[in-house]
């Protein structure tokens, strides 16, 4: 298997869709489309434990390409010459007010292999709720964040009722409360 071409087909302001051009590995040339994201190295999504609650820190927001209110983790792009560590402090602030400390970043994964080549960091962090002080935001102008606060025991049900009452859950927050099931 062999990347042969890739040439952009069209593009906006923060992505671009792709033809990749690729040989099989029975020698048949094939072609792709895929997107790619412009002016920026990736993502980091962050799974923050409060302490000493032991609750975790999750965002509710409007995502205009499923039309709906998304249960997700906090998470932000990473800008050019950001390291992913400082991107993950960063914007667990500004989409929760919380401070947090990092304990460790994932390895890099792609959240949607067979459509973009987007990298997303998973950064483990912890936050102690009694050093916050006055939780302030700061959003993108494009942002309207809810911040939520759900006990790691019940997020499995949480995301049930969250569905239930017309809400859609990111696949990282899907598959975090499978584990933790597996885990439990």
């Amino acid at each position: 298997m062999k990347r042969l071409n890739c040439s952009q087909i069209a593009a906006g302001s923060w992505l671009a869709l792709n033809r990749i051009s690729y040989c099989d590995n029975k020698g048949v040339e094939r072609i792709w489309e895929a997107v790619t994201r412009k002016n920026s190295t990736g993502a980091v999504a962050i799974i923050c434990r409060l302490m000493p609650s032991d609750r975790l820190i999750l965002v509710r927001q409007y995502r205009p390409p499923v039309d709906g209110m998304v249960i997700e983790f906090p998470a932000g792009l990473v800008n050019p010459g950001e390291d992913p560590n400082e991107t993950a402090v960063r914007e667990l602030r500004e989409e929760t007010g919380f401070h947090g400390k990092l304990i460790r970043m994932i390895p890099d994964a792609f959240s949607s292999p067979g459509m973009s080549s987007e990298i997303v960091r998973l950064a483990v962090m912890e936050a102690d709720e009694n050093a916050q002080g006055e939780l302030v935001t700061d959003f993108d102008e494009t942002e309207d964040i809810e911040t939520i606060l759900v006990p790691f025991a019940g997020l499995e049900n949480y995301l049930q009722e969250a569905v239930r009452r017309g809400d859609q859950v990111d696949g990282r927050v899907s598959a975090f409360a499978l584990g933790l099931g597996f885990m439990g």
